[in-house]
């Protein structure tokens, strides 16, 4: 099944390419972000707003509630059917976010272990995690499987947990579980579009604005009505909340806080890049080569188009 994606770092613009190569190719958006599923934290995950989406479908965004437990799994099995029926209809899915984790398991048919998420197992590696701490986990997961460790946060908790848990209750890592799963190959055949800057400075501008823009829009209202329902819960960890917590609880300025984001979405940023420059079937587009969308999207369209017709020679 041919599809199109598009990935990159948070504020490159790929919503709106999305939009215009579905609005030229008959298209319809089916998101990969972990933090856009949730319902209620538009603001804080820039979800894209119906104003951005220009009527074009916009598949797997704000579905899920915040106390809800979500796992990759359950991501590509919800996504694997959104590809179908958008293909049923005769239209062109177009793949969109920045969890790299999410796009590589859907786009790669990885296959995951599903355990009770409430397990003798998980609980007893949370239990860790409070009593001795994430680093411990993170550096435990690291002599085991340093292919996944080096890819994780030492706040990204829920997947530490994950992989090690994945590694205790079947002997095997969950890297080695990716490249197996790899071996049955996949049903999607992908043109990749990746966005990056050449000038990192230009990336970070539009970071910054972003941000700017987000509390202008009412995001620490946002993040004040979700603590006040979801503390605690593996959605709180977004970027866009958890920094306003100081200000929340009148331990820091508004402006201290506002920066605290801008950093940590900018470190968010890099990581990004790191995952998706590890994949060699990305073609990158520098978003500053470009004087307008117009014209990135045009050579995006065009990639798009060559790729599709190399996979129809070659079926």
């Amino acid at each position: 099944m041919k599809v199109a994606a598009v990935v990159g770092p948070t504020a490159s613009g790929k919503t709106s390419l999305a939009v215009m190569l579905c609005q030229a190719l008959s298209g319809e958006v089916v998101s990969c972000d972990s933090m856009q599923i949730y319902k209620g934290m538009q603001i804080g995950t820039a979800a894209p707003t119906e104003e951005e989406m220009q009527g074009i479908p916009h598949h797997l965004i704000g579905f899920v509630s915040p106390d809800e437990e979500f796992s990759v799994a359950r991501y590509c099995e919800l996504a694997k059917k959104c590809i179908d029926g958008i293909i049923a209809r005769g239209n062109l899915p177009v793949i969109t976010g920045g969890t790299g984790l999410y796009f590589n398991s859907l786009i790669d048919n990885i296959e995951f272990f599903e355990e009770d998420n409430n397990g003798e197992c998980r609980a007893q590696l949370k239990l860790r995690a409070q009593t001795e701490g994430a680093q411990v986990l993170l550096d435990e997961l690291y002599a085991i499987d340093p292919e996944t460790a080096k890819a994780l946060h030492v706040n990204n908790l829920g997947r530490i947990i994950r992989a090690l848990e994945v590694y205790l209750l079947t002997g095997k890592t969950l890297s080695e579980t990716k490249r197996l799963s790899r071996l049955k190959g996949s049903e999607l055949d992908p043109v990749i579009i990746g966005l990056d800057a050449r000038d990192r400075s230009f990336l970070y501008d539009r970071i910054n604005r972003r941000v700017d823009m987000m509390l202008e829009s009412g995001l620490v209202d946002e993040a004040k009505r979700f603590y006040s329902l979801y503390s605690g819960k593996t959605s709180s960890q977004a970027i866009g909340y958890k920094e306003f917590l100081p200000y929340l609880n009148g331990e820091k300025s508004l402006e201290e806080c506002a920066e605290q984001l801008k950093l940590q979405t900018r470190h968010y940023a890099k990581r990004q890049l790191t995952w998706f420059k590890k994949d060699e079937r990305i073609r990158f587009l520098m978003i500053d080569d470009y004087s307008c969308a117009e014209e990135l999207f045009e050579e995006a369209l065009k990639i798009i188009k060559e790729g599709m017709q190399r996979a129809d020679k070659h079926k």
